[in-house]
């Protein structure tokens, strides 16, 4: 059944080419052995650069359910998900994760995620763009307050 959902996910990548409405990615999540969500890139088309397939995926599987925790699903993705992808299914907690083509493959057609790796890696003041802590001590507020709310939903 898994070949079924990566095909999906895979129609939904060429499709989305030929179609000129985005990039060449898809994704599905699936739930019960039903896909649940499908999201295409939408970037271009949208102005959005959050756009991707597996984001616009996951945001559908949240609307879908009910929930902002998917550990009960799987996602099958056209291709290995770039790091903003990547936090987004951790934040999700996504309960596994199936891709067909890697990041390399991507970068071959243009998608390079190298730099925003490299960037990760570098201390917020060593960034190609400038990081600056601006007013810390006030901004604290806000997780001491956080850490007084009764009962609160932890994600």
């Amino acid at each position: 059944m898994r070949n079924e959902f990566m095909a999906r996910a895979i129609q939904l990548s060429i499709e989305n080419v030929r179609s000129g409405r985005g990039g060449p990615f898809g994704a599905v999540i699936v739930a019960g052995g039903r896909i649940v969500a499908e999201g295409a890139n939408r970037v271009t088309l949208s102005n959005d650069p959050t756009a991707h397939a597996e984001m616009e995926a996951i945001r559908a599987a949240c609307r879908e359910l009910g929930n902002f925790e998917l550990s009960a699903c799987e996602m099958y993705t056209s291709c290995e998900p770039c790091p903003m992808c990547l936090g987004a299914i951790y934040w999700a907690h996504l309960g596994a994760v199936y891709f067909g083509t890697s990041a390399a493959d991507a970068a071959q057609s243009g998608f390079d995620d190298a730099r925003i790796y490299r960037e990760i890696a570098l201390r917020p003041p060593d960034r190609a763009i400038p990081m600056v802590s601006l007013m810390r001590e006030e901004a604290l507020e806000a997780f001491r307050l956080w850490q007084t709310v009764p009962g609160k939903t932890l994600y």
